[in-house]
């Protein structure tokens, strides 16, 4: 094969992924909706991968911590695998399987987000943490290589990629990454605006009359736990839908 055929065939692959790809990556503006409400609420998204996927997984954290285009506050994000301290000192005692899943014990608040990448959705310590995130309250993202596979089938929601080139999957990682940022950053302002919006007080009167001016709740826009999940259609859950229609929030 030459380097042209090896290029050629390299780009192939690529393109053959687009269209399917572009279907699966239509999620990424409501976890950008649901990312934006959680970091903005002081909440925090933890990620994890394993080699080049960390990469990406850390490429994505830095984009959040520090900013992707424009200015804006930093928004809490945490890549696991990059505090080697505890990374071998979890491996040297727990073992392998638990490096990712003690330290979401650790970190993990209920109604943080955990996102787990992994071009086959097969690693052993990926599936250990979601079990984790999911007994620890967290919500539960993957982006993974094609589906079904046992990561997409403990998590929440998956964006499988779906090409059988692990090399073609993390690029495609890498793109769902700056498009998960931008989406957060296009729905920072709305958030940011929805938690100062006035509210009528509940009337438990129905003669009384309405007092205006009361600071928003923190439930504007959400359910019981301030996320409806979408659901994972792998793994059987069902979509339950979402607070947020269109490009805003709809409070409810």
């Amino acid at each position: 094969m030459t380097r042209h055929d090896t290029l050629d065939a390299h780009l192939a692959g690529l393109a053959a992924a687009l269209l399917p790809y572009r279907r699966e990556a239509e999620r990424l503006a409501v976890w950008g909706d649901e990312l934006a409400w959680t970091l903005a609420r002081g909440g925090r998204i933890l990620v994890a991968g394993n080699g080049g996927s960390a990469a990406e997984a850390q490429h994505l954290t830095a984009e959040l911590v520090g900013k992707l285009r424009d200015d804006r506050e930093p928004l809490s994000a945490i890549a696991l695998h990059a505090e080697t301290s505890a990374l071998t000192a979890i491996g040297n005692d727990y073992g392998y399987e638990e490096v990712f899943a003690r330290q979401v014990r650790a970190h993990g608040r209920r109604d943080d987000i955990l996102l787990l990448m992994s071009s086959s959705g097969s690693s052993r310590n990926l599936l250990t943490a979601a079990r984790a995130g999911r007994q620890t309250g967290l919500r539960c993202w993957a982006f993974t290589g094609p589906a079904p596979n046992p990561l997409a089938d403990l998590c929440d929601d998956v964006l499988a990629v779906p090409s059988p080139d692990s090399q073609v999957v993390q690029e495609l990682h890498l793109v769902s990454t700056h498009l998960l940022c931008e989406f957060v950053d296009q729905a920072l302002p709305l958030v940011r605006q929805l938690r100062t919006v006035p509210v009528p007080p509940v009337r438990t009167d129905p003669a009384a009359p309405v007092q205006v001016g009361s600071p928003a709740p923190e439930t504007v826009g959400h359910r019981t736990n301030g996320h409806p999940h979408n659901g994972n259609p792998h793994n059987g859950h069902p979509h339950n839908g979402r607070g947020f229609t269109g490009t805003g929030w709809a409070a409810s």
